[in-house]
């Protein structure tokens, strides 16, 4: 049984989690602001957001297995001080190439972070039933933390300039940094695999040029680059996944994918942050450029969904051990369908009720799927392979993220670019500007003179809403996808 130690180790384990997860959805709030002082491009707005969950989720596994080899909680440490570094300099980056580069930095280091923390778990709590509920509450934080990213927004953007979303971390680490070699025990894998830089740069290569290419298919169209960039991605994949299986002993074992619980609840991983990270894209500059509300009003107004995350992935516990977990993560999406159905079916007529309505239920779904997924994954392997098998779990919710916002985030960029019209007495750098993004559209508006800045506001703001019932559909789409393959791959795994 656990003892009171391990349970204030879980305390500060909570920390790093929050940290990254936070960090991946803060800047949703900031990018208005930071659209306003750097002007990024399109691709460079979504390349701010993206880069970082992209270069974690290339470097998950990669890290999970060092920590793995040379410790888990070394790891961390060195994780927490390489990120509270990076995100000083990434609070003051002049412009948006230095942004992305740091925004790509705290990717590496947070690689180190997210694997130790659910490992070092799977060590601390070796009865079932208490491991599942700290991992609850690990979930919990992980996908409340993602939903609390522009609640803190908010209330930073409200009193300071965009930089300070990012130096939020050092109150994080700090207290991890002190009281992490007192309360966690090292651990680590006494046979680990061989640290695989081929397999490393194979996985950078399938994922890096497979986003980059769905990027430049919503926003240029069709063409030769991504081709050429999906070709890269599909055979570095190919080769990837070869490489491990003819390894004796890989730095991750592929045929953990042939295990229904491992291999369903990896896919339900991704799919619960996709729905998330995606909706949070659009839902937080609506808020904000559409509805006019301030970052800290239009924070407060997710906090109703980011309570029910949290109570819904704690629920969840007692209740797996009379229904399925593959039944309770298929209920889950679900209600990520409904909630972007409900919005799909709204259009231009949901109101700021509507939205925060079809976050709560949404947060619902994620919370208990959140819950149960990274159980299964983590349960079902050995001790001394959490590490890989944390990575594993950690490199679906980054890649969700990154598609969540590169696919669903895309489709809006096409559809808002296509749909906007903008009004005649323009020039060509305004009109240019208005047609990259909503907040490119809003700024150009309160400098042009008061009739001509209302019919161009109120184009951008038609066109970004209709994109926002295209990618709701498109996400109604994928949901039944993911809900079709839970049940197949999950309906006869007990708990």
């Amino acid at each position: 049984m656990a003892t009171t130690k391990q349970w204030f180790a879980l305390g500060v384990l909570m920390l790093p989690t929050l940290l990254v997860s936070i960090d991946n959805t803060v800047l949703s709030f900031a990018l208005p602001s930071i659209a306003r002082d750097l002007r990024p491009s399109a691709v460079a707005q979504l390349w701010i957001v993206d880069v970082y969950p992209l270069v974690l989720a290339a470097l998950l596994v990669g890290m999970g297995n060092l920590g793995d080899r040379f410790g888990r909680r070394r790891l961390l440490l060195i994780g927490a001080s390489g990120f509270g570094i990076v995100s000083v300099l990434a609070a003051f980056a002049p412009d948006a190439t230095s942004l992305v580069l740091a925004r790509i930095l705290l990717g590496v280091f947070g690689a180190m972070l997210m694997p130790s923390t659910l490992s070092l778990l799977r060590s601390l709590f070796a009865d079932r039933r208490q491991r599942r509920l700290a991992i609850a509450i690990w979930a919990a934080g992980f996908s409340a933390g993602s939903a609390i990213g522009p609640l803190v927004g908010g209330v930073l953007l409200e009193n300071f300039w965009w930089g300070s979303v990012f130096l939020v971390a050092v109150p994080f680490l700090l207290p991890l940094l002190i009281f992490a070699p007192v309360l966690i025990p090292e651990s680590k894998d006494p046979t680990p695999g061989p640290f695989d830089l081929g397999s490393i740069l194979l996985s950078i290569l399938t994922l890096g040029p497979a986003v980059y290419a769905i990027k430049e298919l919503a926003t240029e169209g069709v063409g030769v680059l991504p081709v050429v960039l999906l070709v890269i991605a599909a055979l570095s994949g190919i080769f990837f996944v070869r490489r491990l299986l003819g390894q004796a002993n890989p730095m991750l074992d592929m045929q953990l994918f042939r295990v229904p619980s491992f291999s369903g609840a990896v896919l339900v991983n991704l799919v619960s942050v996709f729905s998330l990270l995606g909706l949070l894209f659009f839902l937080t500059q609506h808020l904000q450029l559409v509805e006019g509300l301030s970052p800290f009003d239009a924070a407060l107004a997710l906090t109703p969904g980011i309570l029910v995350i949290i109570v819904a992935g704690l629920v969840v516990v007692p209740l797996v051990r009379f229904v399925r977990p593959g039944y309770l993560m298929a209920g889950g999406l679900t209600l990520s369908l409904l909630a972007y159905g409900s919005i799909a079916l709204t259009g231009s007529d949901a109101t700021v009720l509507s939205y925060i309505v079809a976050f709560c239920v949404l947060g619902a779904g994620i919370g208990s799927a959140e819950t149960l997924s990274n159980d299964l994954i983590i349960s079902s392997v050995t001790p001394d392979k959490a590490g890989a098998a944390s990575g594993v779990s950690e490199t679906a919710y980054e890649l969700g993220a990154v598609l969540g916002t590169a696919v669903l985030g895309s489709i809006l960029t096409a559809s808002y670019r296509s749909t906007i019209d903008i009004p005649q007495g323009l020039n060509a750098v305004d009109a240019t500007a208005a047609r990259e993004t909503l907040g490119g559209a809003v700024e150009v508006a309160s400098t042009l003179p008061g009739g001509l800045g209302v019919e161009l506001l109120e184009s951008a703001r038609h066109a970004f809403d209709s994109g926002v019932v295209t990618t709701s559909w498109v996400a109604v789409a994928l949901m039944a996808v993911a809900i079709t393959i839970t049940l197949v791959t999950l309906r006869s795994v007990r708990s």
